[in-house]
């Protein structure tokens, strides 16, 4: 099993500086370019300050410079804010400015805060729907003088200009329903997955939908699964016990921007109140803790063994955790130093 950093900026409060944020994240970056993990994943997101990324083109490019060996992925593009031309050139470039590194991974989305801004009266269905035509769409615009008919896009014959280093470059689909691990598999493209906080059972079951949709598939070449978590590396009992209300926080904040419900001002969403927070029972403390990878490095080694058990080709360490910098720092390199070689070759 290879190990990945899926990371973004994150502002909390309107005393960080984006500057200064960008530099600690290009440097948890480069410690898991150093580190030997195999690749960084960070996302598109827009006008939220929670997860700061309005094109994740423009930093893999920056980060192509900053570092050498991990593979560099979108973690993901958000589909329905993507024309099939556009996005075939974009990573083409980027693939040429990677030197060959570029990993492609596609969403549908999960804020309807972004729809309404960028897309009014998008839905969950509609932006699934423009995903399923734009891959397709993509790849047949790497290939060359393709022209298109679809639902959402119409485009006489195009060809992409930069062609990509690659060929092609590897595509992967955020998927959780059967049926999108079906179209997945079936048009070539790995997989990508998160539980969030459900834990054991949810991970079991993503990986049964990924098998039983291969299963339908024989003819395609079996693709790659990766499985997506918040992870931290205690120190000790304290440590751990921190990082536990830490993340309780975090998805607290991110079922507020999930709902979409709460005032936004300046990038950044209401605070929420201890009461609030003390009322969502299956985000507490406890719940992180038995449904997360959170603990010494001996008890991640464990739950990361059952994992690759289970069949997951790529675990990706997601850092984004409303954790201070110094915090993720140190998490992640616990995890590099007393994690990573339990599971070398």
């Amino acid at each position: 099993m290879k190990f990945s950093l899926f990371v973004h900026m994150e502002r909390l409060d309107a005393s960080q500086n984006h500057k200064s944020l960008y530099e600690e994240f290009v440097q948890l970056c480069e410690i898991a370019d150093k580190g030997g993990m195999h690749a960084i994943w960070t996302g598109e997101h827009h006008g939220m300050d929670f997860t700061i990324a309005p094109n994740p083109f423009v930093t893999i490019a920056d980060l192509a410079r900053r570092t050498e060996n991990v593979r560099l992925g979108t973690g993901t593009v958000i589909a329905p804010f993507w024309h099939p031309i556009k996005l075939a050139g974009e990573a083409a470039m980027t693939d040429i400015i990677t030197d060959g590194r570029l990993d492609l991974g596609i969403a549908r989305g999960a804020y309807s805060f972004e729809y309404e801004r960028l897309l009014p009266g998008l839905d969950a269905w509609g932006a699934g729907q423009r995903m399923r035509e734009l891959i397709p769409a993509v790849k047949g615009v790497w290939e060359g003088d393709y022209a298109h008919d679809g639902e959402f896009w119409k485009f006489p014959a195009t060809t992409s200009a930069p062609k990509p280093l690659q060929a092609p470059i590897p595509m992967w689909v955020a998927a959780r329903d059967p049926n999108s691990h079906e179209f997945a598999v079936a048009n070539g493209c790995n997989v990508q997955v998160t539980p969030l906080w459900n834990g054991d059972p949810e991970i079991e079951s993503l990986m049964g939908r990924f098998n039983a949709a291969c299963d339908k598939a024989p003819d395609v070449a079996r693709p790659k699964i990766m499985l997506l978590l918040h992870t931290y590396v205690g120190s000790d009992g304290d440590d751990v016990a921190q990082a536990t209300k830490e993340l309780s926080v975090y998805y607290n904040y991110f079922f507020a921007w999930f709902k979409n419900e709460k005032p936004i001002r300046q990038g950044l969403i209401q605070r929420l109140t201890e009461e609030e927070m003390a009322a969502n029972a299956n985000l507490s403390p406890e719940v992180m803790h038995k449904n997360l990878p959170i603990g010494t490095a001996d008890d991640v080694i464990a739950r990361l063994k059952h994992y690759e058990a289970l069949g997951y080709d790529e675990y990706s360490f997601w850092i984004d955790t409303g954790m201070s910098f110094e915090r993720k720092k140190a998490s992640l390199e616990r995890f590099i130093r007393d994690v990573m070689p339990a599971f070398a070759e």
